[in-house]
């Protein structure tokens, strides 16, 4: 039978080919090509892989708060033993160190106010650590060193001598605890010598040095103790060895300048001075007290010109502090630049505008900072800014001007304070009888 019409077929028929599906195949090729590529570059990262900046361990933060501290570089210290409580609040053994750099770095600051709180920053660190571990020595110990040093009368007033008595109380019970450890002694001596029992000092920082004669603290207090006793050659030796410990604390270098300047051996003193200088430079500190420390040991000397320059320095690098204006004023009195004084001792004691601290520091007011400055409270540290302002202030007073208006103010805050210091209110009596006189 024949069959008209197409041809039968017993193969399969080949279908068109989508041009849509090639066009989508093409459109993945392509982008999977661009990820490969964006990936060898480093714009995207596999998922699940670890971050390039893991998180910061508790130890390595404290590896770099030691090595600041061994720097000198002791706000930087600070700032990671900070960090390092933050990663773990729960390590008393973090607030101790903490709390000890704090306490060391207010040696650096120049007012009562800095230094009360940055004491008080100490305060609230090593309490953090009692609270974790109230029966640790270690804690105990360094606890009684921040009490002692919170204890400075000037900044503490009438609660030294209770601070001091918890000092005490809190050294004791470490070595109660602990009697191997050797900061308790050391810290113990400390505040033996600021209780004024010297031969009971001198025992425990003997026991101090001869258990662990490689600790910085133990033989800073040993200086401190010899010093305190006037054996002055003996404390330049172990300031010397506490130096040879930890060479880049300025404040090291500072205790020793000042045994020289009270030794009147002026050029070994502005040379250890210097030396604090260089070493902030170095590691970018602007501290003022090496050149305060140099402008005073100046001014003993006679030096008076060398001696501002010297304050007009620190002023450049703190144009904040009243401190520092009041500094100046000294020297100026004791050069007999009176005129010059009674500006810089306003900063320090009335506290003066930003314009008045501009021309005290002969700053530019197109480009230095302009700087209000607010007046130091009376204390014993500042009652030497307020007398010698008042003293100035009536000896230059003429008829017609303000002058002793303000000394006589300036006499009756001093009055009210220190009317049972013979010296300071003999001082404060002269004034007084100038401008009694002169009206």
């Amino acid at each position: 039978m024949y069959l008209e019409g197409k041809e039968p077929t017993f193969r399969k028929q080949p279908r068109r080919a989508n041009p849509y599906r090639i066009l989508v195949l093409l459109v993945l090729i392509v982008a999977f090509l661009a990820i490969l590529r964006a990936y060898a570059r480093g714009d995207i990262e596999a998922p699940f892989m670890p971050t390039h900046t893991p998180t910061r361990t508790t130890y390595s933060y404290v590896v770099e708060g030691n090595t600041h501290f061994m720097a000198g570089s002791l706000d930087k210290a600070i700032e990671s033993f900070q960090k390092a409580t933050e990663v773990d609040p729960n390590d008393p053994a973090l607030y101790v160190e903490l709390a000890r750099v704090q306490t060391y770095s207010s040696s650096l600051l120049t007012t009562d106010a800095e230094r009360k709180a940055r004491l008080t920053d100490a305060m609230t660190a090593i309490d953090k650590a009692k609270e974790l571990a109230p029966r640790d020595s270690s804690v105990l110990a360094v606890r009684a060193f921040v009490l002692n040093w919170n204890a400075n009368p000037a900044l503490a007033g009438e609660k030294s001598e209770a601070l001091l008595n918890e000092a005490e109380a809190e050294v004791v019970l470490a070595l109660q605890l602990d009697g191997t450890n050797t900061l308790a002694l050391a810290y113990y001596a400390e505040i033996l010598v600021d209780q004024l029992k010297w031969v009971q000092a001198q025992q425990y920082i003997q026991a101090a040095v001869e258990r662990d004669p490689s600790l910085m603290d133990v033989h800073r207090i040993q200086a401190y103790t010899y010093e305190t006793l006037g054996e002055y050659n003996l404390a330049i030796q172990e300031y010397k060895k506490a130096i040879e410990i930890t060479p880049n604390l300025t404040f090291l270098y500072i205790s020793v300048g000042k045994v020289y300047r009270h030794l009147q051996l002026y050029d070994q003193a502005l040379e250890y001075f210097a030396m604090a200088a260089n070493l902030n430079e170095q590691l970018g500190i602007k501290d003022p007290i090496p050149y305060l420390a140099i402008a005073n040991t100046y001014a003993r000397d006679g030096e008076f010109f060398a001696a501002s320059r010297n304050v007009y320095k620190a002023l450049m690098f703190n144009p904040y502090s009243p401190d520092v204006y009041g500094q100046l004023g000294l020297i100026y009195h004791k050069s007999r630049n009176y005129e010059g004084a009674i500006p810089a001792l306003q900063c320090a004691v009335e506290g003066c505008t930003a314009e008045e601290s501009c021309e005290v520091r002969e700053c530019n007011p197109e480009t230095d900072p302009m700087v209000a400055i607010e007046g130091l409270p009376l204390s014993d540290n500042t009652v030497v800014y307020y007398f010698t302002y008042g003293s100035v202030l009536s000896g230059l007073h003429r008829p017609g001007d303000d002058y002793c208006v303000t000394a006589m103010e300036v006499f009756a805050q001093i009055r009210e304070k220190y009317a049972d210091d013979p010296t300071i209110m003999g001082i404060v009596k002269a004034g007084e009888d100038i401008c009694i006189s002169i009206d």
